[in-house]
């Protein structure tokens, strides 16, 4: 062994050393216990957002008014994550009607932007940040349609919490300014943005107070006036101008014919549970394509971190993302074969191509018949049953640096993910939605509610649900278990929708795996890497056969789950 493969291995040695406490019950990687509660319950990424939707509930409104305001809440206290300035999908349990409804808040490109435009100004892709990658916001408007269909509180009462505290500030969590810190730098130099989200040119420090007036008049605005102050109002006329005046191309036009929709959700069973995800744009049925995959297999006779596992895992997500990258794109322009991708027949075809002792170092996408026809995730739960499933987005992080003034809010870079590829189904194009990677998630077992979950982290999501399902249907784990258990992460190529995998991609193991695992893995071919924090951020919340929610956070985060 020459010296530089003995240091790679004392290397992963090092990185996958085990340091846990000693548990009287449950696995020893747990960092607690499940939370319980009878009346409600609430899972953010942020405590003091936790507790602004438990208030809203116990103020009389339903676990809709509390998402809304958890969100807003998360929009002052991580705005590393989220935003009004960016995207927002949802899925809604309604207790009266029985039904799961799916809401797709994501907003389109500048109509007066092409794919053209690029290739004749030399671009290769879409900058991640400035006013190009920007697209229209679609968070306020979701806030608005969720909350017309089911909301009880008055609009002004579920937002009144986040006022308050972006008024007289709130101590800045861990996590939250370390991410800060990073987007400084990259972010300042574009207008709007320093003056708006700094201290004297810094980013505030852990436990530094830290306020956003500009925010609490925006969310004020909101909270009299209503949806079109933001889309067709002076908000939307200083989000123009400023866009306009920044060499962007947003414009007035684009916000005020900003319209989401209402989505169904669709489902595949695995083991007699039923799995749901939103439909493209987003990547959700991933999610549904590798478990088809993996349910051909007996995995509760393996461990959970085992090489047997870990390797059928990454072979059925390299299949499902050649599928991702080759289909998935807004359906309004493209016909996306989604049944037939997520159908048991398809997944039984495509498992073929799993070698068990062997890792594949590029899958073909399949040939579906085309018929002629860094994000904040979080889950609340009411007295009555309703539950409700949310993911928001800036995209990397903080969005694309554009901040306009006197707002309190940064718009967000989606536009990054879209192709500049001619023929991809992805491509760019004007008043088009890009393919977007935040997507909530909820499991239904004999047509009844059974968890509403979900796990940031941009391509890490669709690779998380999955290894939460499995953790819980397979290996029997609880809800917080589930999403404390070491993870497993996949890339395949440089570019987020690129159909090329190159040379197998490179297998992420956080910490935790034995080293048996990693050396087994590696001779079966897998390209090891260890990585610090590509794993997501998960939020969850189990309903039980006695109304008992159990919930879960993020142990990765700075979150809360608590209840009453």
């Amino acid at each position: 062994m020459n010296k530089s493969a003995f240091l790679s291995v004392m290397a992963l040695l090092l990185s996958f050393a085990v340091h846990t406490a000693d548990r009287v019950t449950g696995f020893d990687f747990a960092t607690r216990s499940p939370v319980l509660a009878t009346e409600a319950m609430a899972a953010t990424s942020q405590p003091l957002a936790t507790q602004v939707a438990l208030d809203v509930m116990r103020r009389g409104g339903n676990a809709i008014d509390a998402a809304i305001a958890a969100n807003a809440m998360l929009g002052l206290v991580e705005p590393t994550g989220n935003g009004i300035g960016g995207d927002l999908f949802a899925i809604v349990w309604d207790a009266k009607s029985k039904k799961l409804y799916g809401f797709n808040g994501s907003g389109r490109s500048p109509k007066t932007l092409s794919r053209q435009w690029f290739v004749d100004h030399g671009y290769e892709k879409i900058p991640s940040h400035g006013p190009l990658p920007v697209s229209v916001p679609g968070t306020v408007d979701a806030w608005f349609q969720l909350h017309k269909k089911f909301g009880q509180l008055p609009m002004s009462q579920v937002l009144q919490p986040t006022i308050n505290y972006a008024q007289k500030g709130f101590p800045v969590s861990q996590l939250i300014a370390y991410y800060w810190n990073r987007s400084v730098p990259l972010l300042s130099k574009y207008p709007g943005f320093a003056e708006q989200f700094t201290v004297n040119g810094k980013a505030p420090k852990e436990g530094e107070i830290w306020k956003n007036p500009n925010l609490a008049k925006t969310l004020n605005i909101l909270a009299k006036e209503g949806r079109d102050a933001f889309y067709q109002g002076q908000i939307a006329h200083t989000i123009a101008d400023y866009m306009q005046a920044s060499g962007g191309f947003l414009s007035y036009d684009d916000l005020a014919s900003h319209q989401g929709e209402w989505v169904e959700p669709v489902s595949t069973n695995y083991r007699g549970y039923d799995i749901w995800e939103l439909p493209p744009n987003g990547q959700g049925i991933a999610a549904l394509q590798i478990l088809n995959i993996l349910e051909q297999f007996d995995l509760s006779n393996m461990q959970h971190d085992s090489a047997e596992y870990v390797h059928l895992f990454t072979e059925a997500k390299k299949l499902a993302f050649e599928d991702r990258a080759k289909y998935y794109a807004d359906p309004d322009f493209n016909e996306i074969p989604v049944h037939q991708l997520i159908s048991k027949a398809y997944s039984k075809e495509r498992a073929k191509l799993i070698d068990l002792n062997k890792a594949g170092k590029h899958f073909p996408a399949g040939n579906v018949a085309l018929s002629h026809g860094d994000t904040i995730y979080l889950t609340t739960a009411d007295s009555k049953g309703n539950m409700v499933s949310l993911i928001q987005s800036n995209y990397r992080g903080m969005g694309s640096g554009m901040s306009p003034p006197g707002l309190g809010f940064i718009l967000q870079d989606r536009g990054e993910m879209f192709s500049l590829k001619e023929g991809h189904f992805n491509r760019f194009e004007g008043g088009k939605r890009p393919f977007h990677t935040i997507i909530p998630a909820f499991i239904t077992k004999d047509e009844k509610p059974w968890m509403s979950f979900g796990l940031m982290g941009g391509a890490m999501q669709p690779q998380g649900h999955v290894q939460i399902v499995v953790n819980m249907i397979d290996f029997g784990m609880d809800v917080q278990a589930a999403g404390d258990a070491p993870r497993i992460h996949h890339t395949g190529s440089s570019e987020p929708t690129d159909e090329v995998m190159i040379d197998g991609g490179i297998l992420n193991l956080e910490t935790g795996f034995p080293y048996s695992t990693i050396r087994e893995l590696m001779h079966k071919g897998h390209n090891i890497q260890f990585a610090n924090g590509p794993y997501g951020g998960y939020q969850a919340i189990r309903r039980d056969a006695n109304g008992v929610y159990w919930g879960a956070s993020e142990s990765r985060k700075d979150g809360q789950a608590a209840g009453y």
